[in-house]
């Protein structure tokens, strides 16, 4: 799975982009220290950063990005020199985009700043509550993070996604975090023995218990994740690229990848979650491999020409 790595990269990019335009050049070395870059991560975001731009793909409308001798110069296109004026709807979805990340709880100043400033443009005559908040946020949300904060293990009763399972378990919470509209906590689960994470409106029961924990000298990176157990299945799937997204966001490996194709193996506790995401994904994904999950996407099929006819 590779979406926190993705949003990683992209927040780097974003650091760098100003860090270099405000110095028209900067060693490599202060670049790699700076920003915790191997030689290949750089190389691999200038390429990125090189083909960014408007269409029309002119010299003035694509950024210049590139290694002279020892220096990282990054020049921005033309169309920068002016600043952009977005259109409402643009103006609305940042505005929104900022509202939801303070709704977390995680905003800076900085942000909190900007949104104000937006908002006075955008909304002038907006009530000063207007708030965008995150689905699922229960008490359980604030109770995770004091636990986390003081090192405190957790005793949880949890509905399991796939399965619809639920078992009692002892979690020692690292961070608690949202994304794509849910909130989570990352954990050790004592159950297992390693590092799960679960989310919040899945939990049944909490109580915090007296017992404490040592975390880790260094925390893991959360996300959402998934890690196959004994009697899980795999398929395998060609994805066509309008449905590449599914590498963000689902537990696969990468087989084999071209330019029209890109084959996966898709791991998941039982058939139902592969063979709903087939039923999505339409003519974008081809089933390549996989009995259980065949005969699941046919049992789903004929349930839905059942209802429909």
């Amino acid at each position: 799975m590779t979406s926190s790595r993705t949003v990683t990269r992209l927040a780097r990019i974003l650091a760098l982009i100003p860090y270099v335009l405000d110095r028209d050049s900067v060693d490599i070395e202060e670049i790699k220290s700076r920003f915790n870059y191997t030689e290949a991560q750089l190389s691999k975001d200038l390429n990125t950063i090189f083909v960014c731009g408007l269409p029309g793909y002119g010299p003035g409308d694509l950024m210049e990005a590139y290694v002279d001798e020892d220096e990282v110069v990054i020049d921005a296109a033309d169309y920068f020199s002016k600043a952009p004026r977005l259109t409402p709807p643009e103006a609305l979805g940042l505005l929104a985009s900022g509202l939801t990340v303070l709704g977390t709880g995680e905003g800076s100043p900085a942000l909190e700043s900007a949104v104000r400033k937006l908002t006075k443009v955008t909304m002038p005559e907006a009530d000063t509550s207007l708030v965008v908040d995150v689905m699922d946020r229960s008490e359980y949300v604030g109770i995770l993070r004091e636990a986390a904060s003081a090192s405190r293990q957790v005793k949880i009763v949890y509905r399991s996604v796939g399965k619809e399972e639920e078992t009692t378990r002892i979690i020692e919470p690292w961070s608690v975090f949202t994304t794509l509209g849910r909130w989570y906590v990352h954990a050790r689960c004592q159950l297992v023995d390693d590092a799960r994470t679960f989310r919040v409106d899945r939990i049944r029961e909490l109580e915090v218990l007296d017992e404490t924990y040592e975390p880790p000298a260094k925390l893991p990176e959360p996300g959402v994740g998934y890690s196959p157990a004994e009697g899980d299945i795999s398929c395998v799937i060609d994805l066509t690229p309008r449905a590449r997204w599914v590498l963000e966001y689902y537990p696969v490996d990468v087989i084999a990848e071209t330019k029209n194709k890109t084959r996966i193996e898709f791991h998941a506790p039982d058939a139902e979650v592969p063979a709903r995401l087939l039923f999505r994904l339409g003519g974008d994904a081809k089933l390549v491999q996989g009995e259980e999950v065949l005969s699941r996407t046919k049992e789903l099929g004929a349930t839905l020409l059942k209802r429909y006819s």
